[in-house]
């Protein structure tokens, strides 16, 4: 396996100086350090000490058995869900479902997520549990629906249109089985015929079969992928972890005030410090959803944003109104009613967890930094916030056709049409175009005396010959362009693998891990290039790197 580490200048972002350490500003909004080998063992002595401040772990472990033994958890992830309910620490990281695993990150986060648990055992000598948590909770169907892969012509996309129903979360949204073997069906299409093929299709069908939602075809896809890592995953939506979570719902009700104020002084001086804001701190928004009860739709509720106002809690429509002490009774009768926003998850989730630290894409570490204070007002700590390492795949085709062009991952990402552009100048056009550019000032200098003198003697004719001379060149430039597509057809299989290139790797001018889909990979090579990732020692800051399969 060869891999070689993509180097990138620090940029201006939060997350950049909280990765690359460089503003003390930035480092006081989280307590720990990924790269402080001190810090892993400063958090792992503060979880001990605040154990019963916590989701009692046996009855945490009994949710987390239920839910992945539903999802097809392997031998060896019962046995790390044991070791949860013993008292082991665990690395956290997440994302919302994406149809057959989303796209290449989802699987990026959870590698990270298992290498920095292998990794923090070894270093602290205790047991150190990987967990993945699906952002189930979440309403955004169009991000969640859909994912891509390379086809004919371009980027092929393949999506499930939202069921009729209430606007609700995506755990909570059923698909009918009719529409799993029809995506299965444009999948198989897509993926050219190869050894694992038949394989991976029979095992993609048994998931759609044994799953109702998104979230639950994601958590079969990771239980599949990871069986041998001890992978334990949990949905955020999952009504029984829910019933755990009720104590810190009323908590986050009652001092819902002063959690708003801890999120919008943080927002103040990070935009004061010059960084741009990952997630909006709302004025009066509770930062938590409530799930509307529809009559004429029983079942889901559409899941509506609540706000704070003088009486107690409603939405924007008033169609919820809650007192103070409604919402605080709801919680603790129906904490499945209510579901966290960006914002107050991450105090639920070290709430739920015993996190020694938590893995984060760069998006999400920008926003994290604004609930610094909040972890505070709770009484809590933030974890360690560990970057999410991530990849880029190259196949031994693509990496063939690069070395062929000389063409670079940096030429990909940053400057393609002006590297394709030149490389095919320099096959023949160069030569013709200045024959062309020659030519055409040749005949003009002979042209344009004549030109200019009819202008003079017969003044009526003067629109004639500047539309005349117009005409001209007009010809010259028609001719250039027949050339220059004989010239583009002459190198259509050139240009083709150069397009191939890009479709690999940076499809849509966007990183092939926030595109592609794993199946891809799969198809061709079996679980090999899973593996290979797996063996990558955790690295603590996120470092690109590029992967040859």
């Amino acid at each position: 396996m060869k891999t070689q580490v993509l180097e990138r200048s620090p940029g201006s972002t939060l997350t950049d100086a909280y990765v690359h350490r460089t503003d003390s500003r930035i480092e006081g909004l989280f307590p720990y350090h990924p790269q402080d080998e001190r810090d892993w063992e400063r958090r792992a002595s503060y979880l001990d000490s605040r154990a019963s401040e916590r989701v009692d772990a046996i009855a945490l472990a009994a949710v987390l058995e239920n839910y992945n033994r539903r999802n097809g958890a392997s031998a060896q992830t019962m046995e790390a869900i044991s070791r949860v309910a013993d008292g082991a620490l665990v690395i956290v990281g997440g994302q919302q479902a994406g149809l057959w695993g989303g796209p290449l990150m989802i699987l990026h986060k959870a590698v990270t997520v298992i290498n920095a648990a292998r990794d923090a055992q070894q270093r602290l000598r205790r047991p150190v549990v990987p967990v993945f948590w699906i952002a189930g909770e979440d309403h955004d169907w169009e991000e969640a629906c859909h994912t891509y892969l390379p086809g004919e012509g371009g980027l092929q996309k393949l999506a499930i249109a939202r069921p009729a129903g209430p606007r609700t979360s995506v755990s909570r949204t059923p698909v009918e089985q009719a529409i799993w073997t029809e995506q299965l069906g444009a999948l198989a299409t897509l993926l050219p015929d190869t050894l694992h093929k038949p394989g991976l299709i029979r095992q993609l069908e048994a998931m759609a079969a044994r799953s109702v939602t998104l979230s639950e075809l994601l958590a079969s896809v990771l239980s599949w992928l990871f069986a041998n890592e001890g992978l334990v995953l949990l949905d955020a939506d999952d009504p029984e972890l829910r019933r755990l979570e009720s104590p810190m719902l009323q908590r986050m009700l009652v001092d819902n005030r002063q959690l708003e104020e801890s999120f919008r002084s943080v927002s103040d001086d990070v935009e004061a410090w010059g960084y741009k804001l990952q997630a909006e701190a709302e004025t009066d928004s509770a930062n938590l959803f409530y799930y509307r009860k529809d009559v004429r739709a029983p079942g889901a509720g559409e899941r509506t944003k609540l706000y704070r106002t003088e009486q107690g809690f409603a939405d924007r429509r008033g169609l919820i109104r809650l007192s103070t002490a409604e919402a605080i009774a709801a919680a603790a009768a129906e904490p499945e009613q209510f579901s966290n926003n960006v914002l107050s998850r991450p105090m639920m989730q070290d709430y739920v967890l015993p996190v020694l630290a938590t893995v984060l894409g760069p998006g999400e570490i920008g926003y994290w930094g604004i609930t610094g204070r909040a972890f505070q007002v709770m009484g809590m700590e933030m974890p360690i916030v560990v970057p999410r390492m991530s990849f880029t795949l190259i196949d031994e085709t693509t990496a063939k056709h690069m070395e062929k062009y000389a063409l670079t991952i940096e030429d990909v990402m940053f400057r393609f049409e002006e590297f394709r552009d030149t490389w095919l100048a320099a096959q023949d056009r160069d030569q013709l175009g200045n024959q062309f550019d020659v030519a055409e000032q040749q005949m003009l200098a002979l042209y344009d005396p004549l030109l200019k003198d009819v202008a003079a003697r017969m003044p009526g004719l003067a629109a004639l010959t500047a539309k005349n001379r117009e005409l001209f060149s007009a010809h010259i430039a028609f001719m250039r362009r027949r050339v220059d597509d004989e010239l583009k057809r002459k190198h259509e299989v050139s240009l083709n693998q150069l397009e191939r290139i890009r479709l690999m790797l940076y499809p849509g001018g966007i990183p092939q891990e926030r595109v592609l889909n794993f199946t891809l990979y799969w198809n061709k090579y079996g679980g090999d290039w899973l593996q290979q990732l797996l063996r990558i020692p955790f690295d603590p800051s996120g470092k690109h790197r590029l992967v040859y399969l």
